[in-house]
């Protein structure tokens, strides 16, 4: 299964850098019933019936992208995977001018000190300060870490920090957006509730380590970044239920799913759930939960473009991605969104 097997050409005018206002008018790529209908995101409550049940992702972004100084050398970081209140391993630039023991100060109260070397520029840090008082610290200092894709030749802007954060967003420590969620609104859960559409939420803290290219030619050789997540008892009682009463479990974004899975995977059921994850889904997977998934259009050679075929078939993808380009939808993180079901 070759890397190139995942690629396709994306004319740069499709890539959206901006997000689509109100957010329910992004356009929605239905792909049930292996047809292609040209809709948007405020249709998806017909496309649902009573009794399915969504799952969201509750994380929320952190402004995990920081620069400064290691004497007067300037130093930028992408935070990816805290390690506990004051440890993150991180991407740098340039990284080679990181050793161990080097002290990066990013503000006149916070600094770390390079405490892991890794691959690829991945460095290890060690920060001055813990906890809830690293995350007002990161809020004060940091920005938020918009993919390379969206421009912004002056610097992030400030209602970045509102377009890149999703309505459900409650637990920190994610470093890039759950992007399926930007789609919602409070009056669209509102309309789904008075369907009988239910909602549950699981948290996944996506890591910049998802969005890194794939190196190897053969993608079975790649290997994933981890990345925490946790399944509550009481989502668990509702996709049970849900299954039992016949309803879907609908996985909103690639996050939401890659945590059902995994709990799948090491338990052969969905229970209470805790857990570092590195699964890594491409054709041939087996499914264990997901019925439906909402998500964006993905980067070429990615990971997330290697589940979606997984989920839906690769020839259908393929079909549906031509389609999309062809009637000019937008593409990636502030882009526009397609509802598969599993093949």
């Amino acid at each position: 299964m070759l890397l190139s097997d995942f690629d396709y050409i994306l004319p740069p005018e499709r890539i959206a850098a901006e997000p689509a206002s109100p957010r329910t008018s992004a356009r929605l790529l239905d792909m049930r019933g292996g047809g292609l209908a040209d809709r948007i995101i405020a249709d998806l409550p017909s496309c649902l019936d009573a009794g399915d049940l969504l799952i969201v992702n509750n994380t929320r972004v952190l402004p995990a992208r920081l620069t400064g100084k290691r004497g007067e050398a300037k130093i930028q970081v992408t935070l990816h995977r805290r390690l506990d209140g004051d440890h993150w391993r991180c991407f740098a630039k340039p990284a080679k001018k990181l050793r161990l023991g080097d002290r990066i100060d990013f503000s006149d109260s916070l600094f770390a000190e390079v405490d892991f070397i890794g691959d690829d520029g991945e460095r290890g840090l060690a920060f001055n300060q813990s906890d809830t008082a690293l995350d007002a610290a990161l809020e004060a200092t940091g920005v938020m870490p918009l993919p390379p894709y969206i421009p912004r030749p002056d610097g992030v802007r400030e209602d970045d920090s509102d377009h890149y954060q999703t309505m459900f967003a409650a637990h920190n420590g994610a470093v890039a957006a759950p992007t399926a969620g930007l789609h919602f609104t409070p009056d669209l859960i509102n309309e789904m509730n008075a369907k009988g559409i239910n909602m549950a939420e699981v948290t996944l803290h996506v890591g910049a380590g998802t969005f890194l290219p794939v190196k190897v030619d053969d993608v079975r050789d790649h290997k994933m970044h981890s990345e925490w997540g946790e399944i509550s008892a009481a989502t668990a009682a509702q996709i049970t239920a849900t299954k039992a009463n016949g309803g879907r479990v609908i996985c909103v974004g690639t996050t939401s799913l890659r945590i059902l899975e995994s709990c799948w995977r090491d338990h052969g059921k969905v229970q209470a759930y805790q857990a570092e994850t590195d699964l890594f889904i491409i054709p041939g997977f087996e499914f264990g939960v997901a019925d439906l998934l909402l998500t964006n259009f993905h980067l070429p050679k990615s990971t997330l473009l290697m589940l979606i075929s997984a989920f839906a078939g690769k020839a259908f993808v393929e079909d549906a991605y031509r389609h999309a380009i062809a009637q000019d939808y937008r593409f990636f993180s502030y882009g526009d969104a397609c509802l598969m079901e599993r093949s």
